[in-house]
């Protein structure tokens, strides 16, 4: 009897590791089975206004430079990352699925890695993600599928001055090729497409001369950049994500094309937000009257947004204006916070609410940003109006007393 219940005990133990030994192997099964279950797609919503910054593909890529830029939009009002799908290289940021993507190798340079895990990063921190995708400067496809690109009168891809080759805006299957790296960034999670260089090739008439663009049946380059938005539009319409547009910030206040296909009214009422690039700096000695124009980034952008909103209130269907300012320098003087606050001040003063900040190294101005909670007490930001660093404070007197004496000039 004693024997006997020593032997009770003993095969206990033996079915007992047994079955331990079952739920383990099950367990590992069911983790396994989860890693391999695709990841759930994040769901974002849109902030009332976007506070943007841009990220190239290799500071997204970047654990570290993307966590600096988290902490930094934890900080701040800064609620949305623009981030590059594909750029002016051509290639892909991330594994892309996409056929002629990898036909061409346009897969074989990869900055982000993990885009999933990053979506979902972004996801938790409340942080709004933009896909840009570059579109008709696309060095890679031009060069693998030289058939799809501008043509030179000599034969062959036409070549522009700095050596670059474009690819056809009237061609549809560089649309489709477009179409088709959207609907996969947003199937992925990006909850929108940004089109940038929508555009032809702004170089010289000499340079122009020999290139050729098949399928034009003399429609113009405007009409062109337009076909494109409208057929996107429509073509990508069952995702229900919005798309918007890149556009020369001389485009919000010229009233003609200047040879790239940008005129304003052909566009803003086809995608659901324009986007003008008003950087100071990039406007010419003269520009509203200003001799200096990077010496005066608030007047700059005011005067180009109010040509923006009085231009799109007259277009029905409109899309939103949102700029993209400057956080770089170029050319005397240096950018820092109190110029690129005084181009956010001036959207404000312009009417719009919304902005996104470009540098292109990821680089930005913190102190331009306004912090979570506001500013405190007796830390009024410097703005540069009028030519000089003031206080935000005086903006009103100083920068109306500029405004009623007319342009102001530079020295």
């Amino acid at each position: 009897m004693a024997n006997r219940l020593l032997v009770l005990p003993a095969a206990f133990l033996v079915l007992a590791a047994a079955l331990l030994t079952l739920c383990g192997e099950l367990g590992a099964q069911a983790e396994a089975r989860a890693d391999a279950a695709p990841d759930p797609v994040p769901s974002f919503e849109r902030p009332e206004h976007i506070r943007g910054i841009y990220l190239n593909a290799w500071v997204a890529g970047s654990r570290a430079r993307r966590e600096a830029l988290i902490e930094m939009a934890g900080r701040t009002e800064i609620n949305t990352f623009v981030i590059d799908v594909k750029d002016a290289t051509g290639f892909v940021s991330y594994e892309t699925g996409v056929e002629m993507a990898r036909d061409i190798g346009a897969d074989q340079e990869l900055r982000m890695r993990g885009i999933q895990a990053l979506l979902r990063r972004l996801h938790e921190e409340g942080i709004y993600p933009v896909a840009r995708i570059v579109v008709f400067k696309d060095h890679l496809l031009a060069r693998e599928r030289p058939e799809h690109a501008v043509q030179d009168s000599a034969g062959g891809a036409w070549v522009d001055g700095n050596g670059e080759v474009w690819v056809n805006p009237y061609d549809r299957t560089v649309w489709a090729y477009n179409a088709a790296l959207a609907r996969e960034a947003a199937e992925l999670g990006f909850p929108e497409i940004q089109w940038d260089y929508i555009r032809f090739p702004d170089r010289p008439a000499s340079e122009l001369e020999r290139a050729v663009f098949p399928g034009a049946d003399e429609r113009t380059r405007s009409q062109a950049i337009r076909d494109f938005l409208v057929w996107s539009r429509d073509e990508l319409a069952d995702l229900q994500v919005p798309l918007t547009g890149d556009v020369f910030g001389v485009a919000a206040s010229s009233t003609r094309d200047v040879g790239i296909g940008q005129l304003w009214e052909d566009l803003v009422d086809a995608v659901d937000a324009i986007l003008p690039m008003i950087y100071p700096s990039h406007y010419w000695p003269g520009s509203f009257g200003i001799d200096e124009p990077n010496a005066y980034p608030y007047e700059v952008v005011k005067r180009s947004l109010e040509y923006a909103v009085r231009r799109s209130e007259a277009v029905e269907g409109a899309g939103r204006v949102i700029p993209w300012l400057q956080d770089f320098t170029l050319g005397p003087p240096r950018y820092e916070a109190p110029e690129v606050r005084a181009q956010i001040l001036a959207a404000y003063d312009a009417g719009v609410r919304e902005w996104i900040l470009w540098n292109a190294s990821g680089r930005y101005s913190e102190g331009a940003l306004e912090p979570v909670g506001g500013w405190a007490d007796g830390e009024a930001p410097l703005v540069r109006i009028g030519g000089q660093v003031i206080p935000e404070v005086q903006r009103a007197t100083q920068g109306e007393s500029d405004l009623r004496e007319g342009h102001p000039r530079g020295h």
